[in-house]
């Protein structure tokens, strides 16, 4: 892309000029700069917020225990029927007393 020179800024001016007025052109410019500063603005506080959530995901990410600390969080098939067995034989224990004292009293 070529240098502007002098020149060239002067007849890019007397452009504007004509077609915007000279009333009109400082409002312009006065708006023009406004925009860019608020878009300058809104940018920034969108990459703010993306650097935020990026912050918050890696804080909320809970990091996992290697697999072999971790505990078998429902027991197996067979320690639950050995739990029932042994359940199983005290209730037939502490029914044997009951039964032989029924059996006492019917006689």
């Amino acid at each position: 892309m070529p240098n502007l020179g002098p020149m060239e800024w002067i007849l890019i001016l007397l452009v504007l000029i004509l077609l915007f007025g000279a009333k009109k052109l400082p409002d312009t410019a006065r708006a023009l700069g406004q925009s860019l500063r608020m878009f300058k603005k809104e940018t920034s506080k969108m990459s703010e917020e993306d650097e935020e959530r990026q912050t918050v995901k890696a804080q909320a990410e809970p990091v996992a225990p290697p697999a072999a600390q971790i505990p078998p969080v429902t027991p197996s098939v067979e320690d639950r029927l050995r739990v029932l067995e042994e359940e199983n034989r005290r209730l037939r224990e502490s029914q044997q007393p009951v039964s032989s004292q029924n059996e006492q009293r019917s006689n």
